[in-house]
């Protein structure tokens, strides 16, 4: 086929050409369905694809009492970061 690559060449170029046209065959299906069998507004009732925030107050794991030195170490580096 091509007189500067070798025949594994070939083989290889051809075994890539053919995974192409079938990934791009699978998308263009997918595409497809997904056009003509839209799914009913209440067929999906799984999680929240992002949960709500929980309070601190949520478990008692969840918040941390800091000693006064922590505290001034905490305000002194949030001096330290630029305003936006």
């Amino acid at each position: 086929m091509f007189p500067s690559i070798s025949l594994v060449q070939e083989i290889g170029l051809a075994v890539l050409l053919v995974a192409a046209l079938v990934r791009v065959a699978g998308l263009g299906h997918m595409l497809w369905d997904s056009r003509f069998h839209q799914p009913e507004p209440a067929a999906f009732e799984g999680l929240p694809a992002i949960p709500a925030q929980r309070t601190a107050a949520a478990h008692p794991m969840e918040s941390v009492e800091l000693t006064e030195a922590e505290q001034q170490a905490f305000a002194g580096l949030v001096r330290t970061l630029p305003p936006n």
